[in-house]
This record gives C-alpha cells, structure tokens and sequence, in this order.
C-alpha cells in the first residue's frame, strides 16, 4: 500500500473555501466508493494549516486523483495557499485501530 502525505497552509481568508472544496471530495468519495483507497484530512490548531493522508492499492496509481472534485480542488490550491503543499510519500511502520 503507497501512503502519500501533503500539508500546505493557506491564505486566512480562504480556509473556509478549502473546507468547503474538501468536503466536496468527501461527498464524491461517499458516492463513488472507489476501492482500495484511504484518504484522512486534517486541520491544524491555527485554521489554516491542513494535512492530507491518501493510502492507496491500486495498480493505476491514485483513484483521489480521477475524481472529478478533487480535480476541483487542486485547480485552485496555488491561489489559496500561503505556503504551498509538500509532498511526501510515508511508509507505514505500525498501526493501531481501536475504534
């Protein structure tokens, strides 16, 4: 499994329009069911800053990145951001679910 994870900080001003754009991925993600993907999303303490965790097993890379809102969400990422996203892929090293 490829664990991808990317933070940025954005503009204050455009932290609400982010959460809205997010939110539209997870309503397309709730509708399409893509298989064998994970995707986390979290916002820091300060508002702005966000931290994005996609876990993926597929052999055509990514199914985050086919879906049509999350298209839309990167579309505009360089004008809302402050600081822009980083990259970075992560392997698991351990795991604990109690949920």
């Amino acid at each position: 499994m490829r664990t991808v994870l990317v933070r940025y900080k954005v503009k204050p001003d455009a932290a609400a329009e982010n959460e809205r754009l997010i939110g539209a991925v997870f309503a397309q993600l709730e509708r399409d069911t893509p298989e064998g993907l994970r995707y986390q999303v979290f916002k820091g303490a300060d508002g702005v800053s966000f931290t994005h965790v996609s876990a993926f097993d597929t052999n055509d890379g990514n199914p985050l990145t086919k879906l049509t809102a999350f298209k839309a969400f990167t579309a505009g990422i360089a004008e809302r951001c402050e600081e822009p996203p980083v990259t970075t892929q992560v392997e698991a090293v351990g795991r604990f679910d109690n949920l």
